[in-house]
């Protein structure tokens, strides 16, 4: 891949909920808002490590541990964040995981549920608890599909499954908030991140994406350059 390169957006004064803020992308998202000038809320069921300097919380950063499967806990997350900072003005989906490995007939139905609820599920109640607050700001929505969730495939499936929800989720907030809030979301193919190269040491990393260029594309959607785009599934597949 080419060196990561950043492009101008301004959110200073915009309030930014990232959920999965302790992983890879999540830590990646949270570093490109708040250099944007937003004020960041970290969401995970999880605190980063004690050396994610990502997430380190200042005046802007701030980590709330949340179990995102659980409506009662989103509820209160999104009251307090805007009991705490105002407003909502981004909410990007990022918490999710990947299973695979297992056809269909034997794969077990509490992988499945978990796949559902981590990847779906957890989008699902973060947006339908910060819409109201999106919906005052004229705000936007960013969530995380996947390129594999264009098709059927082998081994993986439940995951494809959750990740093609994600698409339908972003198609149906779009068309329910048209002219009030955007809705998009990206598909990454194999992102860069440790847990990756460990998982696939022998292929090429190099025409992998880096976290931090899926970012860059979130960041655009949830900007003002962006005003005209929602619905819409974003390829971020790089060379992958």
């Amino acid at each position: 891949m080419s060196p990561q390169t950043t492009f101008d957006v301004e959110f200073t004064d915009t309030v930014a909920v990232v959920t999965g803020a302790s992983g890879a992308l999540g830590s990646a998202v949270v570093d490109r808002f708040r250099n944007a000038g937003a004020t960041v809320c970290a969401v995970d069921v999880v605190e980063p490590d004690d050396d994610d300097s990502l997430l380190e919380p200042d005046d802007r950063t701030h980590f709330y541990e949340v179990d995102l499967t659980d409506e009662s806990e989103v509820s209160t997350l999104i009251e307090d964040v805007v009991d705490d900072h105002g407003r909502i003005d981004h909410l990007c989906n990022v918490a999710g995981t990947w299973r695979g490995g297992q056809p269909i007939e034997e794969t077990d139905l509490e992988e499945f549920d978990m796949l559902v609820d981590v990847n779906l599920k957890t989008a699902f109640l973060a947006s339908k608890h910060a819409l109201p607050h999106l919906q005052e700001s004229e705000g936007a929505i960013v969530s995380i599909s996947a390129r594999s969730s264009l098709e059927g495939g082998e081994g993986d499936g439940p995951y494809r499954i959750t990740k093609a929800g994600i698409r339908l989720l972003t198609e149906t907030l779009a068309e329910e908030n048209e002219g009030v809030v955007r809705a998009n979301c990206v598909m990454p193919s194999v992102i860069d991140t440790p847990m990756n190269r460990e998982m696939m040491s022998d292929a090429d990393h190099e025409k992998w994406v880096d976290p931090g260029e899926i970012a860059n594309v979130m960041a655009f959607l949830c900007s003002d350059g962006a005003t005209v785009t929602s619905g819409a599934a974003v390829p971020v597949y790089g060379e992958a």
